[in-house]
């Protein structure tokens, strides 16, 4: 959904400040929604760190454009923007400034001194506002279409040809199915895709369900639409993760779900044949989702958490024990000096010096995938290789930086793992894919460096040379002249 993020609205870049936001980026985005007629107008990328510093309102943004609704979110996505008119068609507020709703499930509406909503809202709250845009026309589907095309093409250069994707419904629609049917039915599809679709906290949990079944008809051997996707709680680093102990301030985060919910939504969801995938960050959060993995769901489908920053230890092995899957953000195992020093001023105890877990579940038998949460955090590495050198050495080439939490790096065998055929597994797929095997399908890449025994530090510049899907090389592609 990154490519469909830049389609639909405006990307920013997370060095961008507020005064360059409020002067350059708004009112361009603000242009481009009048000369197209556009009745909506959405955008990605702010950072929090700089932006909380001066925090832009609801006033600021109606000075620029009150008559389209208009929604920022943060460059996780976590957190959003809005100008008035986008609250009151949400129900947030009247135009008067009159509060109609303080809170959404799962999330904050900010509410200012003067007691009106100041546009700045968090979690849940911001996809419910980005719910009432106008989706169909902001993301239609020769829109997801044309975005197939790109991914596609990023995916094979880069040398993947599996991929689970965990915002299949961002814009509140069918989409982004609906394209890769039609490309795969055309011939055109050179990989598996994987796709989810969201359960938000505010949503009828019925209905998102039967939604998530009826989306199977667009399964084939090459789309694999098998996945719910939920949000237990927001991000650590941000103070959204669902922790203990608390955060310094004396908060805990914000949980999404309460366990007996999730227990009765895993064993719904588990009956009807899709598996869950759960966005978990704090250590609190990811015991309330384990135990009601456990106490609602099956075995056998392989119920997965997503992104997992803090893990209690007794929870390792009751993972295992349950066959429950992780997909985790090994690109993001590093930081800055100067962030590691921020990090442990507004972080729990325990989690000061930590960060996300990756060697623990190879310890523990569980199945470990790699993820990169595209376009989240872009600031790291996509690729394969880059993900992998992070991995084994907690460093970013790009940072001077001590290595991050170094008792959690893995081997390159382990990363290696993590990219290829325990991916296959997550998708089902391990009997097809993901490694090299007489009965498998052909899918590999032939690569300008032995990346297992190259020096570590040189393990980011491999590069593809070739990228062969089903026996078919499809990276590079040569177009012949007829």
């Amino acid at each position: 959904m990154g490519y469909a993020i830049g389609s639909a609205g405006t990307l920013i870049s997370r060095e961008d400040d507020v005064n360059k936001f409020l002067t350059e980026t708004v009112p361009s985005a603000v242009k481009k929604a009048r000369d197209t007629g556009a009745k909506a107008i959405f955008g990605m990328g702010w950072n929090i760190l700089t932006f909380s510093k001066n925090m832009p309102t609801r006033q600021q943004l109606d000075a620029i454009c009150s008559d389209i609704p208009i929604y920022f979110a943060d460059e996780e996505g976590h957190k959003g923007l809005v100008n008035t008119l986008a609250q009151v068609n949400a129900g947030i507020m009247k135009e008067d400034g009159t509060v109609l709703k303080s809170e959404i499930r799962g999330g904050e509406v900010e509410i200012g001194a003067d007691g009106t909503p100041t546009g700045y809202l968090k979690e849940q709250a911001g996809t419910y506002v980005r719910s009432f845009l106008d989706n169909e026309n902001l993301f239609p589907v020769e829109m997801a279409l044309a975005n197939m095309e790109k991914i596609q093409e990023q995916l094979l250069s880069e040398g993947y040809t599996m991929y689970l994707d965990g915002y299949s419904t961002y814009f509140f629609n069918d989409s982004f199915y609906k394209a890769a049917s039609r490309m795969d039915k055309a011939g055109d599809m050179h990989f598996v895709l994987g796709t989810a679709y969201e359960l938000d906290s505010w949503m009828d949990v019925d209905a998102a369900i039967a939604k998530a079944r009826d989306a199977k008809q667009y399964a084939s051997t090459r789309v694999k639409p098998n996945w719910m996707k939920l949000f237990m709680d927001g991000t650590v680093e941000t103070g959204t993760g669902f922790v203990e102990p608390l955060y310094p301030d004396g908060h805990q985060g914000i949980p999404n779900w309460s366990e007996e919910e999730l227990t009765d939504i895993t064993r719904k969801t588990n009956e009807n044949g899709i598996t869950m995938h759960v966005h978990v960050m704090g250590n609190k959060g990811v015991n309330r989702i384990v135990n009601a993995l456990i106490s609602g769901g099956r075995d056998e489908m392989r119920n997965t958490l997503v992104h997992v920053y803090g893990v209690n230890e007794p929870d390792y092995q009751r993972m295992a024990d349950h066959n429950i899957y992780v997909t985790e953000g090994m690109l993001w195992h590093h930081a800055e000096d100067e962030l590691q020093e921020v990090l442990s001023a507004i972080l729990p105890e325990g989690m000061k010096d930590k960060g996300y877990p990756m060697k623990s579940y190879f310890d523990y038998g569980i199945n470990v995938s790699s993820h990169s949460d595209f376009p989240a955090l872009s600031g790291s590495p996509d690729d394969p290789f880059g993900i992998m050198e992070i991995a084994v050495t907690g460093v970013y080439h790009l940072e001077n930086a001590k290595a991050w939490w170094p008792e959690e790096l893995v081997t390159r065998e382990q990363a290696l793992t993590a990219l290829t055929i325990n991916v296959a597994k997550q998708m089902f797929i391990e009997d097809e894919r993901g490694s090299v095997k007489e009965g498998k399908y052909a899918d590999f890449l032939l690569v300008d460096k032995d990346v297992l025994t190259c020096p570590v530090t040189e393990i980011h510049t491999a590069k593809p040379e070739a990228t062969y899907f089903e026996g078919k090389k499809v990276f590079p592609v040569c177009l012949s002249l007829q």
